[in-house]
């Protein structure tokens, strides 16, 4: 066995006759163990929140976005439909024409975005799941389903026929208007439905077939605001973008879904860096014990060193041994603290101990990156406390 390593295991799990250093070791160890534990169980309880938060984008946004370089609309043939379709990797796509309109009902108002999307719209996002009541859209033009915090606002109904919702969007063109009904179109429509995402998206959209939005616009056939995309998830976006570009000769921008919520991804990971960050910096600061636990062994334990010395041992091989006990109650402790973080994470998924509400558990995620990045912090930090220890075992041998 290496004659460092045997030492070192021996200073380590064998009581000293000094109870001060006994009990410095012990505070040492936990608050290793503590550090890797805690940061292990907040970044599992961040990735929960974020994949919670990311969860409302899943079910609205598309895998990939396409949209006009300039304006507005832009024209989409059925030639390019064909192509667009024929990429091997994407499963469906849906036309959308999406504008600014006003809502009016009941003398209630609101300013909203209309999306009128085709009947492909259901295969690209999972908009069904988020129908809280009543239905989604039949082939029927002059229905809407609309978000939660509209209905709210406007105290709307659904399948009301005796107070119906009016939609106004200014008309397009130039000229002076002499009457104000002329600058307006105006429709009458059905409420069929109420979704449900989170309060952004609840008071912004209402849907509706994407012939009634073209003709409430005064678009033409063949135009549309966007063209949403479901991907096969196992091939390369980058190569699907590259086919999508030379479709429509790089003249359209084409987002996936963290580029679509570009603000909330941005502060989600910059969340995730500052927590990691402040459970860093306690975790610093916990290994000072490590530094202080080394450095009173090595003074407790300077006879024996000189008499290393004297047998043959070399300065470096005294110092790996306080290097390599120091390193190995870190490692160790490191490595407790996550096997029991795991199982508590583990018993969150499987028994819901914290919950948020009553019907709501509070979300946590294990994954393997942060394991990796757990241990690997521990190891780097651990190793450099027990380097920085280590090299006092110089001033031992020469008092």
């Amino acid at each position: 066995m290496n004659f460092p390593f045997y030492i070192a295991k021996r200073y380590l799990f064998t009581k000293s006759s000094n109870n001060a250093i006994n009990i410095i070791t012990i505070i040492a160890a936990i608050g290793v163990f503590a550090g890797a534990f805690s940061l292990f169980i907040v970044l599992s309880g961040f990735s929960g929140l974020k994949d919670f938060s990311l969860s409302f984008t899943n079910e609205f946004d598309p895998d990939l976005k396409i949209l006009p370089e300039s304006g507005k609309n832009f024209n989409f043939s059925e030639t390019e439909k064909g192509k667009l379709l024929a990429i091997d990797g994407i499963q469906a796509a849906s036309e959308i024409v999406e504008e600014r309109v006003f809502l009016d009902y009941k003398s209630k108002n609101h300013t909203a975005f209309i999306k009128g999307v085709d009947a492909n719209y259901r295969k690209v996002n999972s908009i069904d799941s988020t129908i809280v009541f009543g239905t989604w859209l039949t082939q029927s033009e002059f229905q809407v389903v609309a978000g939660n915090g509209i209905s709210r606002l406007l105290s709307l109904n659904t399948f009301d026929y005796n107070n119906l919702l009016d939609i106004m969007v200014p008309r397009p063109g130039k000229g002076q208007i002499t009457n104000a009904s002329q600058a307006f179109n105006k429709e009458s429509v059905i409420v069929t439905g109420i979704y449900s995402v989170n309060e952004e998206l609840d008071s912004k959209y209402v849907f509706t077939n994407i012939q009634f939005a073209r003709d409430l616009l005064q678009i033409e056939e063949g135009q549309v605001s966007a063209i949403e995309l479901k991907v096969d998830p196992s091939v390369d976006l980058e190569v699907i973008r590259n086919e999508i570009g030379g479709i429509f000769d790089n003249k359209v921008i084409i987002k996936d879904r963290a580029q679509l919520n570009e603000t909330l991804y941005k502060m989600l990971n910059t969340e995730n860096l500052a927590v990691y960050l402040i459970f860093t910096l306690v975790l610093i600061i916990a290994l000072f014990n490590v530094i202080g636990s080394i450095i009173m062994v090595i003074l407790d334990k300077r006879e024996n060193i000189k008499t290393l010395h004297n047998l043959g041992a070399t300065k470096t091989s005294i110092r790996n041994i306080f290097f390599l006990q120091g390193s190995l109650m870190t490692i160790v402790g490191g490595l407790l603290g996550l096997f029991f973080g795991l199982i508590l994470i583990y018993l969150q998924l499987q028994y819901n101990f914290v919950m948020i509400t009553p019907s709501l558990p509070y979300p946590v995620k294990i994954k393997a990156e942060n394991i990796i990045l757990v241990f690997l912090t521990i190891s780097v930090l651990g190793i450099s406390a027990s380097y920085i220890a280590a090299s006092r075992s110089k001033s031992a041998l020469n008092s």
